[in-house]
């Protein structure tokens, strides 16, 4: 993956060729090697104008082309959906070498515009109803000032945090603990957005974004591009790779309309892939999360199994998701410190996973990890994420 960040002088086409070369060269392979390319961006379309051919476009030069390319769209999950279908076209045994790319370019110098792209991962006709009735004099949380000073997406995860701190006793110190701890491992990561390392009194007195989040808690526009290499059993044991990592289970759901006592998207795509694991979450050893505002890592480690309902901040508080607990969390810096450039997020995260797997992390190594897994979630359709994946790897 390449570094996330702001790059002004810096588009898709640039950060995806350094991602995929990296990632050609690790795998120890050429791009003749590689039989179809699954290309993941979310707002192109509407940042650059580059609404449809993304994918060819922006590989034209690394030798890629000419093979099957797939350009996928699933917003915040469009990285992991496009590996998800990577694997897939292996599985099926159609393919022995498939590439999964994600890259995208957030930064603008009109930053309403970035925000308005990221706002249509959403029912437009609803929100329109919405705002509305908002005209009416009836205020709906979420919608107000959507696509000006700021994502609406940030008010709609401040309402579920309101609601979230009734159920668990969180307060907003274990939000910023969530994003001190986020800092400290992106202090570590050369390829992270920020390497800063910051206090609870930092993150609290930051710029309020929607109570009761800060703009500290919250993950930042950027830029980036992330790629990964899949390959079947058998050519990897032609390639002499003696233990490569393993994907366990790849489950991708779509979200649904659903009561407040149904399962959320997290849940249900958590219970099978464990089941196609054939583990436990006792079993994960390390994990990346969706963590696009603190309190959402709080609650996915609840969705995952880790632990029950309104147990989040006791684990945070407890230190089981820290470096030499039993679940370390975002040892990457998560969205909050690495950086959430969305149409790659979700390879971002496997990457990490992948090199944690395989030793390769230096400082923020996870010792003795021998099975990760990766949550990415995308959009919100009425009360759930739109999109959302879960994977788990093994070596």
């Amino acid at each position: 993956m390449t570094r996330f960040g702001k790059y002004s002088d810096r588009g898709v086409r640039s950060l995806a060729e350094e991602a995929v070369g990296d990632a050609l060269k690790d795998a120890g392979i050429t791009p003749k090697d590689v039989e179809a390319v699954f290309f993941s961006n979310a707002i192109a379309g509407l940042i650059t104008g580059q609404e449809m051919i993304r994918g060819q476009v922006a590989l034209r030069n690394t030798g890629l082309l000419g093979v099957p390319l797939f350009n996928v769209e699933n917003a915040c999950a469009s990285a992991s959906s496009a590996f998800h279908l990577a694997w897939m076209a292996i599985q099926s045994g159609l393919y022995d070498v498939t590439l999964a790319v994600g890259a995208e370019k957030m930064t603008h110098p009109d930053k309403a515009l970035t925000f308005r792209a990221i706002g249509t991962a959403v029912d437009l006709d609803q929100i329109r109803e919405l705002k509305a009735r908002m005209s009416a004099g009836d205020k709906q949380p979420g919608i107000e000032g959507a696509g000006e000073k700021k994502s609406f997406f940030m008010d709609i995860y401040a309402a579920s945090t309101r609601e979230y701190m009734k159920i668990s006793g969180a307060t907003a110190e274990t939000f910023a603990d969530v994003a001190v701890k986020s800092h400290a491992f992106g202090a570590m990561n050369p390829k992270a957005q920020f390497n800063d390392r910051v206090t609870r009194e930092q993150v609290l007195a930051s710029r309020e974004v929607s109570a009761p989040l800060t703009v500290m808690m919250c993950s930042p526009i950027g830029d980036g591009s992330a790629a990964a290499v899949l390959m079947s059993e058998k050519y990897a044991r032609k390639m002499g790779i003696a233990t490569p990592v393993e994907v366990r289970a790849s489950v991708l759901f779509s979200g649904r309309d659903r009561a407040d006592n149904e399962p959320t998207a997290l849940e249900r795509v958590a219970k099978r892939a464990y089941e196609v694991a054939g583990i436990g979450p006792s079993d994960i050893n390390v994990l990346e999360v969706h963590d696009a505002a603190a309190p959402a890592e709080l609650i996915s480690y609840e969705e995952l199994g880790l632990c029950a309902r309104g147990e989040g901040p006791k684990m945070l508080a407890n230190g089981v998701m820290n470096l030499g607990g039993a679940h370390v969390c975002n040892p990457s810096g998560g969205l909050l410190s690495k950086g959430h450039p969305i149409g790659a997020t979700g390879i971002a995260q496997i990457v990490e996973i992948v090199d944690q797997l395989r030793g390769r992390c230096d400082a923020r190594q996870v010792k003795g990890a021998r099975v990760g897994l990766t949550e990415n979630g995308g959009g919100f359709l009425g009360r759930d994420a739109a999109a959302m994946s879960v994977h788990i790897f093994s070596r």
